[in-house]
């Protein structure tokens, strides 16, 4: 049970869901107002869908490329940069909804394949490839807004980020349909093991007659339309889009939720629940400390510090080299036993 990938996550998780529970008795209290269910772990959920979504792209990257994408945050804001623009500029129709959500969409697809081509065609390494498209996407990103923060009142885009369905957010909802499409598509077909051959051995991969490239142009495809829907939910939830600070630093949390969920960085094989899972210990984190009132210059130092916690107690090597040194200890005193019998 301990070797379980997820043990360590789901015990942290259930720690911090204990600790905000004895902090704040009320933390689980869920309420029905209108028609919608209200509450803490509710707003985690609503509020850590984006992450999760990233997350998940996130994960097929570092399993296929034994790298990161780090362009993950420009995508999330030039995603909702232009579906604002062109809701903005349209009638506020639902089919100028449809058009502005698939253009931001087609758009993030395109960033995905410039990633790839990057990566597999020109062959940077991929930490560099993607940090290209992070810096100059932020600026894309502001091109776009004109460096304002474009404002949008539209209830049927509005839906997408703060919306219900059967009294739950529908960005819960939206996070399901993504996490089932990656699971069908990594664990139903070959795609998956592909994947995990990429990332474990890329030359015998390629001897074995799969083509790596194709694999890195779709994880990095996929990666960064998980990025535009995340960049949509973020936008639709506050009706606007803020080239600047949209996303910032959200590929550093996929980061660690991909960790945290018990998926190597050196690649191969990948645990799309674990990923989930360390999604959702970011967010109650993230939770947890702006309900305890931790000073907002210090908010990052404290969660650093705990999701090394996390990742130290989780290392299997860091277990192991405090029982050497356990063993080390205690074996002296057991040679002077065995001498004196």
């Amino acid at each position: 049970m301990v070797k379980h990938h997820l043990f360590w996550p789901l015990t942290f998780l259930a720690a911090l869901l204990v600790f905000n529970f004895i902090y704040s008795p009320d933390f689980f209290s869920i309420r029905m107002r209108d028609g919608h269910l209200y509450g803490s772990l509710i707003d985690i959920l609503n509020f850590g869908a984006p992450l999760m979504i990233v997350s998940i792209g996130m994960t097929l990257v570092i399993a296929a490329t034994k790298g990161v994408d780090l362009s993950v945050g420009s995508v999330v804001a030039i995603a909702g940069a232009i579906a604002c623009l062109n809701i903005s500029k349209g009638d506020g129709s639902i089919a100028n909804v449809i058009v502005a959500v698939g253009t931001a969409l087609l758009i993030s697809i395109v960033l995905g394949v410039w990633n790839g081509l990057l990566v597999a065609s020109v062959g940077i390494q991929p930490i560099i490839a993607t940090l290209i498209l992070m810096v100059s996407g932020r600026g894309v990103s502001q091109l776009i807004t004109s460096g304002q923060i474009i404002t949008v009142s539209n209830p049927n885009y509005k839906f997408i980020g703060a919306g219900s369905l059967l009294t739950l957010p529908f960005s819960i909802f939206i996070v399901a349909i993504v996490f089932l499409i990656a699971f069908l598509l990594t664990r139903k077909t070959a795609l998956g093991l592909f994947i995990e051959s990429v990332g474990c051995k890329p030359t015998a991969s390629r001897l074995a007659g799969i083509k790596s490239k194709t694999v890195m142009f779709f994880v990095y495809m996929f990666c960064s339309l998980c990025a535009g829907v995340a960049g949509l939910l973020l936008s639709s939830n506050v009706s606007s889009a803020d080239g600047n600070n949209a996303g910032l630093w959200v590929e550093l949390d996929a980061i660690l939720s991909v960790v945290i969920g018990g998926t190597s960085l050196n690649g191969g094989r990948f645990y799309l629940g674990g990923t989930v899972v360390g999604a959702l210990i970011i967010q109650t984190l993230t939770t947890t400390i702006y309900m305890i009132g931790v000073p907002p210059e210090i908010t990052l130092v404290v969660k650093a510090f705990v999701v090394l916690i996390v990742c130290l107690i989780q290392s299997e090597a860091f277990r192991k080299s405090h029982a050497f040194r356990w063993k080390t200890r205690s074996y002296p005193a057991e040679k002077e036993v065995k001498q004196h019998a």
